[in-house]
């Protein structure tokens, strides 16, 4: 929660539905996997790396944002959106995400809140 930035973008151009793991795309698209991968919430279409930047939160040794790969991504489970299933990451529709993508750059602010 609270103020970070964007501190990488990752995923420019590819195609939607593209599977990334570990920052790396894997795979064109999510149907393109094996019928078990495709039954978790895989991280798609492109990857806003959050950075905490508040120290007292979300900046802290071992709980920063950046040190725990928390992202704003698209998923292969858009009919789930608004239901928490989520490892932490926060989630849209891939074509937005597209869109957002497009708008930001790398150390734009972003406030992560539960409201």
């Amino acid at each position: 929660l609270g103020l970070h930035c964007i501190g990488a973008k990752i995923g420019d151009n590819a195609p939607v539905g593209s599977v990334f793991k570990g920052r790396q795309k894997v795979a064109d698209h999510y149907s393109l996997l094996p019928p078990e991968d495709q039954q978790t919430n895989l991280i798609t279409t492109r990857i806003l790396r959050l950075r905490g930047i508040e120290p007292e939160l979300n900046a802290i040794p071992g709980h920063n944002a950046w040190e725990r790969y928390v992202y704003i991504h698209g998923t292969n489970r858009e009919a789930q959106l608004g239901t928490p299933f989520s490892a932490g990451c926060v989630l849209l529709a891939n074509a937005p995400l597209i869109e957002l993508f497009d708008l930001v750059e790398e150390g734009v602010l972003v406030w992560v809140t539960l409201d």
